[in-house]
């Protein structure tokens, strides 16, 4: 060692060793290629033994349930069928539409479908029945869920429906998340069931018509958003944020999770790859969309408007499973439902918490070079709300704020990442 190396003493040697190591991992960092909408090369294959454990079942192509009308889920899910996201990680898949929640859970029980994606209430549903599911991803949090009533209704406010001489009928979807909802806003505000509101279950396609001897209707996205913008024939004069934190799962049989990891985690990374591709291509993503059989009728702008509300607006950190925070949000859902004996046990949060697996999806993360954030993007910094406490002060959500958060931001990444053609740096 010379005199000059000697005099420079221990920093400048840590400094000459940090230096070497960065350029070391220089050619690694290189090496690493993205498509171009984001997601790392080469594609990782299941296991033959997988693969075969899968067809020992009958389960072979993998059926996957999903709901047409429902805004951020539906898109995520034609994107994962029509890029052959799955094809791509040697499974075969294949998805079939159902128009709500309690349909899919049919599926679900029977053992016919194997991968479901269910709202608050529905999911809630199956952990009652014991039903073995496992949750990895988060689905279109904060949908729009409103009370629209026809444009010349004297109903004005929710507070209107509350003391009642004649009951008004409210038609919506029963066992559904839009029930919940309304549920809860009427507990809020007063209003009697059966005295002031008398409710009527009524699918989707129907509350869009408003009929006549209706005085409103809980659609959730897209339905309130097409009766509002393009049929113009309703107005919203109630809407769920106060109320509740909706949010969706993505799930599968926990039975695949226990035999089949390494399936669970080629479904993860390709919701994690459907959110990236829908960001880089949005306009595509909403002609994927129109063309399933069920949303037809429904505009390429509405559809693009609802992409860029469910897909595109937060972070798509979004989608991470924070099984804690649900968990609080969700017992809410759990205790109401209890107390009106519309399930069999009291669940706790706890319950919510031991659905959720969020192992796939931080090894997703990993893969993309992501941090795992600590809560949902749409937390504001200084939040004072308790999520286990409704009403909620305001929140991020996609009918008040409309400018997409910027990603990736300080914190956001652990190693670097490429996106449309640009590499981003921690």
């Amino acid at each position: 060692m010379s005199m000059l190396t000697r005099g420079r003493g221990k920093g400048w040697r840590a400094a000459v060793a940090g230096i070497s190591v960065l350029l070391a991992a220089t050619p690694a960092m290189a090496q690493q290629k993205f498509t171009d909408w984001g997601w790392p090369l080469p594609y990782e294959q299941v296991s033959a033994k997988s693969v075969e454990w899968l067809k020992s079942k009958g389960w072979w192509p993998v059926q996957v349930a999903f709901q047409a009308p429902w805004s951020g889920q539906n898109t995520i899910n034609i994107v994962m069928d029509r890029e052959g996201l799955m094809t791509r990680r040697g499974i075969e898949a294949k998805w079939q539409a159902f128009p709500s929640g309690p349909a899919i859970n049919e599926t679900i029980v029977s053992g016919r479908f194997q991968v479901g994606n269910g709202g608050n209430f529905p999911f809630t549903s199956l952990l009652d029945k014991h039903i073995p599911v496992t949750a990895i991803a988060i689905l279109s949090p904060n949908l729009l869920h409103a009370l629209v009533v026809p444009k010349d209704s004297p109903l004005k406010s929710i507070k209107d429906l509350k003391d009642r001489t004649t009951p008004a009928t409210i038609g919506l979807v029963t066992g559904s998340s839009a029930e919940f909802y309304f549920q809860m806003a009427m507990a809020m505000n007063g209003i009697r069931p059966d005295k002031d509101v008398i409710l009527k279950n009524m699918p989707p396609g129907e509350q869009m018509a408003l009929p006549k001897g209706i005085d409103g209707v809980v659609p959730w996205d897209p339905t309130p958003t097409m009766m509002v913008d393009e049929l113009k024939d309703g107005h919203i004069i109630d809407s769920i944020f106060p109320y509740n934190m909706y949010e969706g799962q993505f799930y599968v049989r926990s039975e695949i999770a226990q035999n089949a990891p390494d399936v669970v985690q080629a479904f993860s990374d390709a919701y994690a790859e459907a959110t990236l591709w829908i960001r880089r291509h949005p306009e595509k993503a909403a002609e994927l969309t129109g063309e399933d059989p069920s949303l037809k009728h429904f505009s390429k702008a509405i559809l693009l408007q609802q992409i860029r509300a469910y897909n595109n607006l937060y972070k798509p950190t979004y989608i991470y499973p924070q099984a804690a925070f649900w968990g609080a949000v969700n017992q809410t859902i759990f205790k109401w439902l209890y107390d009106q004996k519309r399930i069999t046990r009291p669940l706790t949060a706890k319950d919510f918490e031991d659905a959720v697996d969020a192992r796939y999806m931080a090894r997703s993360f990993a893969k993309l070079g992501w941090a795992v954030p600590k809560e949902p993007p749409f937390i504001p910094p200084g939040w004072k709300g308790d999520p286990a406490k409704p009403p909620y002060p305001p929140y991020i959500n996609p009918v008040d704020d409309k400018t997409p958060q910027p990603f990736p931001g300080p914190g956001d990444l652990v190693k670097p990442w490429s996106f449309a053609g640009k590499t981003y740096m921690p």
